[in-house]
């Protein structure tokens, strides 16, 4: 089962229901969404607008390929 989910007040909560029993114990594998990676590569970026949405494909395009 693949779900999101969103984090506040130190609690995930899931955005649809679940499946599940009360009480049942999960597995959960966390990972940020495609946004927040986008975010965190181009943190020291200074480009404007355009030039930003250029380096943001270019640099998505290498992350996608390496893995």
């Amino acid at each position: 089962m693949r779900i999101k989910a969103i984090y506040k007040n130190n609690v995930l909560k899931p955005l649809e229901k679940l499946d599940l029993k009360e009480g049942e114990e999960v597995e959960i594998e966390v990972k940020k969404s495609n946004v927040d990676r986008i975010v965190g590569l181009l943190k020291d970026v200074e480009l404007d607008s355009l030039e930003l949405q250029h380096k943001t494909k270019e640099i998505w395009g290498k992350k996608s390929v390496s893995h």
